[in-house]
């Protein structure tokens, strides 16, 4: 079974409990595959991003296989402001940046027949276009599993960065300093380089976006802008070093 999320923001949880750790979220317009169903819950695999998690069944429309099929064979379209508006002859539905629009081409998808007016974002896009769009989550207070401009973790912030701009990248940082090519030197790194920490036990646990001049953009208590030198993250507020540099990887 197949399906495709027609609500704004629905959490993708580890268990089948609304109280239950929300692991990401699942944004207006993405699809996915169900592998698992009971009378309330779905274990789902999304699309973009092969991550699996429990979504309640009342917050996702079924497709057919093919029509799934279609979606993943088709250009990936996005919704490129803070917030817009999907509307019909009955409905208006706001929808936050990085919301997936790709479906409303497709008629037999798109049965409810929304409409969108905003400015959306489509193919690859310019490598000096990263920074532009990790700007506009600035301030967005950090949410653990979150991957919107109302609430947002480290990797879902990185995440999201790329995949405005046509670069599809694992959901978990852990995943994420798995591909790429490293750099020895923080002086090797370009503008749009990820930057991974680890804690004490060797484990990768934040990840942030290189900017010019040794600065990084990352979500630590919400999304800001800090310095990074050869030993991590240096909180410009206090002085004091937050996180561990570990690797630094050129993705594209």
């Amino acid at each position: 079974m197949y399906a495709i999320c027609n609500l704004s923001i629905v959490p993708l949880r580890a268990e089948t409990s609304d109280s239950s750790e929300m692991v990401t979220q699942v944004l207006f317009g993405e699809a996915f595959e169900i592998l698992n169903k009971t009378e309330k819950w779905s274990f789902i695999r999304l699309l973009n991003d092969q991550y699996e998690g429990w979504i309640d069944n009342k917050q996702y429309k079924e497709i057919s296989k093919d029509q799934f099929e279609s979606l993943k064979n088709s250009n990936k379209i996005f919704n490129a402001d803070l917030i817009e508006y999907i509307t019909n002859s009955k409905n208006l539905l706001t929808i936050p940046l990085g919301s997936e629009l790709t479906f409303l081409s497709h008629n037999d998808i798109n049965s409810d027949q929304f409409n969108f007016e905003g400015q959306a974002t489509t193919g690859i896009q310019p490598r000096t276009n990263l920074l532009k769009t990790a700007f506009m989550y600035l301030n967005a207070p950090y949410l653990w599993g979150g991957k919107t401009p109302f609430g947002i973790d480290c990797s879902g912030f990185t995440q999201m960065v790329y995949r405005l701009n046509g670069y599809m990248i694992p959901r978990d940082a852990s995943q994420q300093a798995k591909i790429g090519e490293p750099l020895s030197f923080i002086e090797e790194s370009e503008v749009g380089d990820l930057a991974f920490f680890d804690n004490e036990e060797g484990n990768i646990i934040h990840v942030g976006i290189i900017m010019e001049d040794n600065y990084i953009i990352h979500a630590h208590g919400k999304v800001r802008i800090d310095r990074l030198d050869h030993l991590g993250i240096l909180n410009i507020d206090n002085g004091r070093h937050t996180h561990k540099l570990r690797v630094i990887k050129k993705i594209i």
